[in-house]
């Protein structure tokens, strides 16, 4: 059967080799199992005829019954176009075509009776429909009233003649070999549960529905068993780690109770101890952990860290803390210094700055236990870097970091893996998170810490410029620092660089006497530093930068962050951005300038960030807005690649199919029952096959 689904195309009745190649090219859709899983991106409603007093520009698409008369060219030059007066009982209205006249015109016969479908539109007081789509009015092309799927194609095809109805022409005649080779891939005993229907019958509704009823019920069926097949495989991945990973057993906390009782400088929030509670329950659980900690910026998750690795050190264990940036490792060795000294724990800095006697001297007392926590950056993983033993490793902002450089960290234990608890400040929405990091537990850090004041956000335009200027004196007087971010996309680097530079000379000139540096990405990296440390110091007030500011950089006197055309940034960077500020006991600002003209997904976006400080419920609405292929770093992952199921919409499925999931292999952890021979031989195949067998076989 899957050797029927890796029939090349052209073998296929009304395909061939040329235009194989081509829907190899433009599509690559090359085997009759890519063609069956090109799904349509929506379906026209052809199951209602209107009439034309029935018809507005508010509708989508409509089709109308009746005659044309009059057809003739309009205009002149440029604005030359060809028209064509259509009616029937009720009224008028003008169908008008732009190009491919010459075709119209040897295809329209005036005075016959047409069924048209298009977009209507209104110029002045008349109805019209540009480039309609149109067949004769026949006995039966009336009676037939059906949904038309609609395919995504491209303009190459397109001018070979094929568009999306040809598509939809080869797809069906492919059905009609195709649907008794779909095997089912559930037991019945799930379908039943969800009430789903066959998998034969979902392919073939989901392309040509026989109403829009069934329709939903293709696409539940679809969605249902292309997140089931993913969180399955995540879980065999978690299952199969857990088997072969036993963990180190921590259930001393002697360290921890000590530093909580008597040198903890501010209360734990409930969110904080309950993530303490969770870690500590997994390092003395016998399992390696392998924890994601998600939190908003500010949240307080390196105090969690430094908590967690109190208990590794509390039962003779070491700790290391690896951070993308040697800024964003100088930072957390300064906080975690503070805590270590209370408590006579040794703690040390490796970053590629760090030379000679001084590295020597660490790499030593690591390998003898001497030292407890190493921070650092990338440098951590290097081959001379030996742990006596290592208990925990926390990575912070882990999307920094490549696959292969957080396996060589998992290595530096010979006998049993060091925990791992990963940190992000990038909030990821719950359907994303149990798709993405499916392998490894979540714990949320959902409160800020006590006595934090939420930051106010407004959105100005530039008209009111001066105003935001002469906010930014105040605040200056009142000796805070400010961040005034541009946008630097690549694709005109120049012009973004132009923007900054024009910018850097417009601060300079509106605030004489202050102190201004800038930022950016093309400066060398001791030259960043030296203007970053410069503003941490309090030497410069006003910082303007690009985005390289955007991750980690502690300055608790910054309290305003004005971004420059905010509507050219995604939300969760906007999101990033914000928490850059905020970080001391001063009330923050968060400035939001942007030009009048502003898209309808710009407005929200600019509203979002206004309206709410909540990094989930923003990682949400941006979900929503971009789709999940375009959220931070996601797209590599593979996992994603989904044909039918949308992650903003179905998250209720998603969380079906993680049940069924983990019931599944609760009950038969290596799918050997007879039942389940179905589910195993689509994991089977979806491990030979680059084609995703969950969505046909």
């Amino acid at each position: 059967m899957a050797g029927f689904f890796d029939t090349k195309i052209e073998y296929l009745k009304g395909v061939g080799p040329q235009k194989a190649a081509l829907l190899n090219k433009e599509l690559n859709i090359f085997t009759c199992g890519d063609l069956i899983q090109h799904y349509p991106f929506r379906h026209e409603d052809r199951t209602k005829f209107y009439t034309i007093s029935e018809v507005n520009e508010q509708m989508p698409f409509v089709q109308i019954k009746g005659k044309i008369f009059a057809i003739g060219w309009q205009g002149e030059g440029n604005k030359k176009r060809l028209t064509a007066a259509f009616q029937d009982d009720t009224g008028k209205l003008e169908l008008v075509w732009f190009k491919g006249q010459q075709g119209v015109l040897r295809m329209v016969k005036p005075g016959a009776a047409y069924i048209v479908f298009g977009k209507p539109a209104k110029y002045g007081a008349n109805h019209s429909i540009a480039h309609p789509e149109m067949e004769l009015l026949t006995e039966s092309t009336q009676k037939q009233a059906y949904l038309q799927p609609v395919y995504s194609t491209t303009e190459k095809l397109k001018s070979r003649f094929l568009d999306s109805r040809a598509l939809s022409r080869v797809i069906k005649e492919l059905l009609r070999v195709a649907l008794p080779q779909i095997r089912e891939t559930l037991p019945e005993y799930i379908t039943e549960k969800y009430s789903l229907i066959e998998k034969a019958r979902a392919i073939r509704h989901y392309h040509f529905p026989s109403s829009a009823e069934m329709f939903k019920k293709a696409k539940a069926r679809l969605v249902f068993e292309e997140l089931f097949y993913i969180q399955l495989r995540i879980l065999k991945m978690k299952l199969g780690r857990l088997e072969k990973l036993k963990g180190q057993i921590f259930p001393d906390v002697s360290l921890l109770k000590i530093f909580y009782q008597d040198h903890l400088p501010f209360e734990l929030t409930e969110a904080q101890k309950r993530v303490v509670r969770e870690i500590h329950s997994d390092m003395k659980s016998g399992e390696q952990m392998n924890r994601l900690l998600q939190g908003d910026v500010g949240s307080g998750k390196t105090i969690v860290a430094f908590l967690s690795m109190l208990i590794a050190i509390s039962n003779g264990a070491q700790a290391c803390l690896m951070a993308p940036t040697e800024i964003l490792a100088n930072q957390h060795y300064t906080g975690l210094s503070e805590f270590a000294d209370l408590i006579g724990v040794k703690i040390a800095l490796l970053t590629g700055s760090i030379k000679g006697k001084k590295r020597r001297e660490i790499f030593d007392k690591l390998e003898s236990g001497e030292l407890q926590i190493l921070v650092g950056t990338h440098a951590i993983i290097e081959e001379k870097v030996v742990f006596k033993k290592m208990g925990i490793a926390v990575i912070d902002e882990q999307h920094r970091f490549g696959v292969a450089q957080r396996a060589r960290l998992w290595e530096k234990n010979k006998s049993t893996p060091p925990h791992i608890l990963v940190m992000t400040a990038t909030p990821i929405p719950r359907t994303l998170a149990m798709t993405l990091y499916g392998d490894l537990e979540v714990s949320v850090i959902d409160e800020l810490p006590k006595g934090r004041k939420p930051i106010i956000t407004s959105h100005r335009f530039d008209s009111h410029r001066l105003n935001v200027f002469g906010f930014i004196r105040q605040q200056v007087g009142e000796s805070r620092q400010i961040y005034i971010v541009y946008p630097l996309i690549e694709e005109s680097e120049k012009l973004d660089l132009k923007d900054l530079m024009d910018g850097f000379e417009s601060v300079e000139r509106a605030f004489p006497g202050i102190p201004v540096g800038i930022l950016h990405g093309r400066m060398r990296p001791e030259d960043k530093d030296f203007e970053m440390e410069r503003f941490v110091r309090g030497e410069t007030k006003i910082m303007v930068a690009t985005t390289v500011i955007e991750v980690g950089v502690d300055v608790p006197n910054a309290s305003v962050m004005v971004i420059e055309n905010a509507e050219r940034f995604g939300l969760a960077q906007l999101h990033q951005l914000r928490g850059r500020v905020g970080r001391g006991a001063s009330q923050s600002y968060c400035v939001l300038m942007s030009s009048m003209k502003l898209s309808k997904e710009a407005k929200v976006r600019l509203q979002t960030m206004v309206r709410t400080n909540n990094g989930f419920e923003i990682a949400e609405k941006d979900l929503e807005l971009r789709g999940p292929g375009d959220i931070q770093g996601t797209q590599q992952s593979g996992i994603l690649d989904l044909l039918v199921a949308d992650l903003s919409k179905d998250g209720k499925i998603l969380q079906e199919a993680r049940a069924t999931a983990i019931e599944v292999l609760q009950k038969d952890p290596q799918l050997a029952l007879p039942h389940h021979r179905g589910i195993l031989d689509q994991i089977e195949r979806q491990k030979k096959s680059e084609v995703n067998w969950s969505r046909v076989s």
